[in-house]
């Protein structure tokens, strides 16, 4: 049962998880869990190596589709509509809660088409001005566009891993999402990369509810407003980050930001 911390304000959740499990095959990988994610907000997930944090991001965006073994039961709602159902177009749901990934992963394609490569697939833009003006703006909401203004020909894939990940964001973003799932994204980066990713986050976090896992508590602290403690495929407690950082609640909590496993 996750205990929720008594002075967390109720805010009305943008994504709302009731009573989820996650199954690869027989084993059981996320264990009746229940939380919202709320707009504009950063959430973080912590926890140890293997306590199903990332597992539980895929279930928001339905990228554990992509396993055969994967089975997810209990409800998830985005906007009150359940994201399993039927009538969920799935190509929809991921424009609307976006995914960034551990290891950057631009297309093997120019700057410039891996940032138009949604917008020209969902269709929202008239005509090629139009679609320029999506590639800059995204590009600068991302702390790109000064880097590569005068490169947008060029391979993303030329470009640094810090460079690289900014750019995976900003594809994320170019369709106007609502939700933005980040999965340790600067665990590949060095720190002058992670911090750019990290002031990137606080200035995109008025605009779009984030989820970041992270296995960096002094990241978690830095750039959340709420933080989730996973551990053995449970959130063992939900709160303020800096009460779950200042104040845990449950000992297992407090046994893992004071360091004594994970």
């Amino acid at each position: 049962m996750t205990k929720i911390h008594p002075n967390l304000e109720a805010v009305d959740p943008k994504m709302n998880a009731e009573s989820v499990s996650v199954y690869y095959g027989d084993k059981q990988a996320i264990k009746d869990v229940s939380i919202g994610i709320p707009a504009k907000y950063v959430t973080a997930f912590i926890g140890p190596s293997g306590c199903g944090k990332s597992t539980f991001l895929r279930a928001l965006n339905r990228m554990n589709d992509t396993i055969p073994s994967a089975r997810v039961e209990g409800q998830i709602e985005l906007d009150g509509e359940n994201i399993y159902s039927n009538s969920m177009d799935v190509v929809q749901l991921r424009a609307r809660v976006g995914m960034v990934f551990q290891k950057p992963n631009p297309f093997p394609k120019s700057i410039y088409d891996n940032i138009a490569y949604g917008p020209r697939i969902h269709g929202i833009f008239e005509q090629k001005g139009d679609l320029d003006g999506i590639v800059e703006n995204s590009l600068k909401r991302a702390g790109l566009w000064e880097e590569v203004k005068d490169r947008l020909n060029d391979p993303g894939t030329a470009l640094s891993g810090g460079q690289q990940q900014r750019l995976c964001i900003a594809r994320a973003i170019a369709v106007d999402p609502e939700v933005i799932l980040m999965d340790e994204p600067c665990s590949a980066l060095d720190p002058i990369a992670t911090a750019k990713i990290e002031e990137l986050i606080a200035e995109l976090s008025g605009r779009y509810a984030i989820v970041i896992v992270t296995h960096s508590m002094q990241q978690a602290a830095r750039v959340s407003d709420r933080t989730a403690f996973f551990h053995l495929g449970e959130i063992v407690e939900y709160g303020r980050t800096s009460d779950i950082f200042t104040n845990p609640i449950e000992q297992r909590t407090k046994d893992y930001i004071t360091g004594r496993y994970g």
